[in-house]
C-alpha cells in the first residue's frame, strides 16, 4: 500500500442542519460564505491551510498530522458560526477493500483493544460496493487482527467511522461539537448594546451566533477604567467568535445625559428615561452605519426597568427593530452561558448601568408620564453626546483610549532578566502552551486578573506581555501604564508556535 502523498490531516466541516434544509441556492450561498469565514479565520495561523467547498460538507486541509497547531486549528473551528461538527479525518485516494482495512487497523487497532466496537461507514459516490459490505469487511477484519472486545452494534465503547465520498477514503478519527447557528455575512448587521456585564455579551454572542455581523455601542459615564473594561470584552467576542467580519466599536460620552436626568427627574422614572435616551442614541448611532436593528441583554422582569410595561414605553421612542436574545433567559442560564464562552470572569466585576441611578423604581411606567418628565431635559445633550462619539474598528479599540499607547514597547524576543507573562485565557494555555526557552522565565495571568495581580508583582522585573494575536496585550500594557507602571512591554512572537 503506497501512501506517499497521503495521509494528509484533514478537518470534514459539517454544516449546521439550518444551512442542510434551505434551497439549493440559499444553501449554495450560505456553503459559499461559510469557506470564506474558515479561510480567513485560519490562514492568519497558517497560510498554506487549504478549504475546500462541497455540496455537504467542507474539507479543511493541512500538511502535518499533530503538534500544538492541530489544537489551534481545532479550537478556532468550533468557534466558527454555521459548522456544526469538527470530523479530525485521515484522507486517502480509494483504495481496495483490503487496503481499507489495512489503513483502519494502523489507526484503530491499539484504540481498540480489550473494548467492543462498531463500524460505521457513509457514502456517496457511484461504487460496486454499498456502505453495509465496507462495515462487515472491516469490521470483521478488526475483529480477527486486533485484540478487541468483541463487535456490538448497539452502544459500542469504540465507534469506528469512516466515509467514501466519490474516490476517496476518509478514517475519522475524533468528532468534535461545534457552534452551529448560520455563517457570519449571510444576515444582516446589528448595533448591541454592550455594558460588559454577563447580559449584554452574552446576547452579544448569541447574535454572532445567529449570522448577524455585531457592532458594538458603549454608552460610558463610568469613566475611562469602565471603558477599558467593556472594550475588552467586546475585543475578547470578536477574537474568539466573529475574527472574520471587520466590525466597528462605538462609544458614546453619557456623562452629561446622565446628569441632565439626575438632576431633572425623580428617581422612580430615572431606569426608564436613562434607557429611552439611550435607544434614542442608539438609533442615530444604527443610522450612521446603515444598521437597522438593536440588541440588548434584557430578561423580561430580570430588574424594574424590564418588566413588559416599561419594556414597552422604552421601546416607543426607537425607530429600529429591537432584538431581546435573552428575553426569556434567567439570570443563572445567562451565567452558565457567560462561563461556557468564557466571559464569566471579568463580567463579574462590572457593574450593570441600570442599577446606577434606580431609585424606588417604577415596574409600570405612563407613557404619558414619562414624556413630560422628559420635556424637562435638553435634547441637544443627547445630539451632542452622539455627535462626540468615537468610531473604532475593533482591532483598534486601544487608539486614543490613552495618550501613552506609542510608548508601548514592543519586542519580539525576550532579553535576559525579563519574565514573560501569558494572559491569555486558560483555556487557549491549555490548548497552545507557550514554548520558550527554558532559561526564561514566565508565569500565567490570565488578561481579566492582571490588573488586581499586577502590583503584586516584584517592581523592578521588567515584564512582557503575551497573547496570541498582540491585541489583548498591547491593550493591557496601555492601561497599566495608564496607571504608572513602566516596566511593562508587550512580546510579539513572530515564529509561530508549532
Amino acid at each position: 500500500l503506497k501512501t506517499d502523498q497521503y495521509p494528509k490531516m484533514l478537518f470534514l466541516i459539517k454544516l449546521s442542519p439550518e444551512i442542510t434544509i434551505k434551497s439549493r441556492v440559499v444553501r449554495r450561498r450560505f456553503t459559499r460564505q461559510l469557506r470564506k469565514n474558515l479561510h480567513r479565520v485560519l490562514s492568519e495561523l497558517d497560510d498554506q491551510i487549504l478549504v475546500h467547498r462541497q455540496w455537504d460538507v467542507i474539507e479543511v486541509e493541512r500538511e502535518g498530522s499533530g503538534g500544538t497547531k492541530l489544537m489551534q486549528i481545532e479550537e478556532r473551528l468550533r468557534n466558527i458560526p454555521g459548522v456544526a461538527q469538527i470530523n479530525c479525518a485521515e484522507k486517502h485516494p480509494l483504495p481496495s477493500m483490503s487496503d481499507m482495512l489495512e489503513l483502519t487497523k494502523a489507526v484503530y487497532c491499539e484504540v481498540l483493544k480489550g473494548k467492543t466496537f462498531a463500524v460505521r461507514c457513509k457514502r456517496s459516490g457511484d461504487h460496486s460496493f454499498s456502505s453495509v459490505d465496507i462495515e462487515r469487511f472491516v469490521g470483521g477484519g478488526l475483529n480477527e487482527k486486533c485484540s478487541t472486545g468483541g463487535v456490538k452494534l448497539k452502544h459500542p465503547e469504540v465507534t469506528v467511522n469512516l466515509e467514501i465520498r466519490d474516490e476517496f477514503f476518509y478514517i475519522v478519527k475524533t468528532k468534535i461539537q461545534g457552534l452551529g447557528g448560520l455563517p457570519l455575512g449571510c444576515q444582516d448587521s446589528v448595533l448591541s448594546l454592550i455594558s460588559g456585564g454577563f447580559d449584554s455579551s452574552v446576547s452579544s454572542y448569541l447574535c454572532i451566533k445567529r449570522g448577524l455581523q455585531t457592532h458594538y455601542c458603549f454608552f460610558n459615564f463610568g469613566g475611562s477604567t469602565h471603558e477599558f473594561a467593556v472594550k475588552e470584552v467586546a475585543l475578547f467576542l470578536w477574537m474568539k467568535f466573529h475574527s472574520s467580519h471587520r466590525v466597528k466599536f462605538i462609544t458614546v460620552p453619557f456623562e452629561g445625559v446622565v446628569e441632565e436626568i439626575l438632576n431633572k427627574t425623580d428617581g422612580s422614572q430615572m431606569g426608564v428615561i436613562l434607557k429611552r435616551m439611550m435607544y434614542r442614541a442608539a438609533d442615530l448611532v444604527a443610522a450612521k452605519l446603515g444598521l437597522y436593528s438593536l440588541v440588548t441583554g434584557e430578561s423580561v422582569a430580570q430588574v424594574s426597568s424590564q418588566t413588559l410595561a416599561n419594556l414597552s414605553v422604552i421601546d416607543d421612542v426607537s425607530q429600529s427593530l429591537i432584538l431581546r436574545p435573552l428575553c426569556a433567559s434567567d439570570k443563572q442560564e445567562i451565567i452558565n452561558i457567560a462561563r461556557e464562552i468564557g466571559t464569566e470572569q471579568f463580567s463579574q466585576s462590572i457593574p450593570e448601568y441600570c442599577a446606577v441611578i434606580s431609585k424606588k423604581p417604577t415596574t409600570k411606567a405612563r407613557k404619558d408620564r414619562i414624556e413630560k418628565k422628559e420635556s424637562r431635559l435638553d435634547q441637544s445633550i443627547l445630539i451632542k453626546a452622539v455627535g462626540a462619539a468615537k468610531f473604532q474598528v475593533i482591532t483598534e479599540v486601544m487608539n486614543d483610549l490613552y495618550p501613552t499607547e506609542s510608548e508601548v514597547e514592543i519586542v519580539e524576543s525576550v532579553q535576559e532578566g525579563s519574565i514573560v507573562i501569558d494572559i491569555r485565557h486558560p483555556s487557549e494555555q491549555e490548548i497552545s502552551p507557550l514554548l520558550l526557552d527554558e532559561k526564561i522565565k514566565s508565569i500565567n495571568i490570565p488578561f481579566y486578573s492582571l490588573s488586581s495581580q499586577f502590583n503584586e508583582l516584584t517592581p523592578d522585573k521588567n515584564y512582557l506581555l503575551y497573547c496570541e494575536r498582540g491585541m489583548m496585550s498591547r491593550l493591557h500594557a496601555i492601561h497599566l501604564m495608564e496607571q504608572g507602571f513602566e516596566n511593562v512591554s508587550v512580546l510579539e512572537l513572530k515564529t509561530p508556535q508549532n
